[in-house]
């Protein structure tokens, strides 16, 4: 996680990202400090392990209004790899210079890189693919699930499932209820151990099926309205492991309160419902707490 320093309304990010809105008060970086905090000490209590990167202490650093989402621009694997992605918003671009100080951190805590794979990084000649929240992942199964958008290029997709060995993508399209395109796959649904949480509703019939299929192979699929997705983030919500062995699942306390009871009781088969605080980074951010959290699956050295 990335504790939000220069956070604040991104212009560059709100043409496409329908969740955001420019903040009629002046404290939003304090209140989203605030939030951060709690956040990570809620997870930390739950008895999740959290990396926390702090401020870049370089002296002409770029701003980056969205380092509290560091899942777009990086994501690791369990063999060791670490890849960095292409972003769509020019100040995002800036993020991914930081990874040095990220493998710092992960070498801190006894991690191993055994790669790295730059898919664009702030190259803005490539596609672009803004990393686990273009792409909702099951590692268990292999399967990549995307919703196309500006931020999310098939091509890329492709490329990810090529370059990592995934044995397929399932690509379709999210359209929200003023009839465009969702900007991260991630807002619409979610993957479990388990359970798969999705909206179906926001997908065109001639792709929903298939998939509805391809996530019911493996798991129980939790099916969301329109509303709960855009109101709630109810489909921005992750699954993380715990010290003991156990999981919680994760999600701001807006989702909380958008889950309907019988939902809430399905997903608490699989771990713990946590609910993290964080309106105003959703609210001005247009994220949630999924987009919070990078995994980490590296292994230990």
């Amino acid at each position: 996680m990335v504790r939000p320093v220069d956070f604040a309304f991104n212009e560059q990010t709100a043409t496409d990202n329908e969740f955001q809105h420019n903040p009629e008060q002046q404290n939003v970086n304090e209140l989203a400090l605030n939030e951060f905090e709690k956040a990570v000490q809620l997870l930390t209590q739950a008895g999740v392990k959290v990396l926390v990167l702090g401020k870049n202490i370089e002296p002409h650093a770029a701003k980056t209004p969205d380092a509290v989402f560091p899942n777009n621009w990086i994501s690791t694997e369990s063999t060791g790899a670490v890849v960095i992605y292409p972003m769509y918003a020019p100040n995002r671009r800036a993020e991914a210079l930081r990874w040095p100080d990220v493998e710092n951190l992960f070498a801190k805590n006894n991690l191993s890189v055994n790669g790295l794979l730059y898919l664009g990084g702030t190259n803005t000649s490539r596609p672009i693919l803004e990393g686990t929240g273009s792409m909702v992942i099951d590692r268990i199964n292999k399967v990549v699930y995307a919703s196309r958008s500006i931020r999310t290029e098939e091509v890329q997709v492709n490329n990810f499932v090529k370059m990592l060995g995934y044995e397929k993508a399932v690509v379709f399209d999210a359209i929200s209820s003023t009839g465009k395109e969702f900007y991260h796959t991630n807002v619409v649904m979610s993957i479990g151990d388990k359970f798969a949480v999705i909206c179906a509703e926001a997908i065109p019939e001639k792709e929903r099926a298939s998939v509805l299929t391809e996530l019911a192979k493996h798991r129980e699929v939790i099916d969301i309205s329109l509303e709960q997705t855009e109101k709630s983030f109810c489909g921005n919500i992750i699954q993380l492991a715990t010290n003991n062995g156990g999981s919680v699942v994760v999600m701001s306390e807006s989702a909380l309160n958008g889950f309907s009871a019988e939902q809430k009781q399905q997903m608490e088969k699989y771990g713990k419902l946590l609910a993290l605080p964080i309106p105003t980074i959703e609210y001005v951010g247009g994220g949630s707490a999924r987009c919070m959290i990078a995994e980490v699956f590296l292994p230990q050295k």
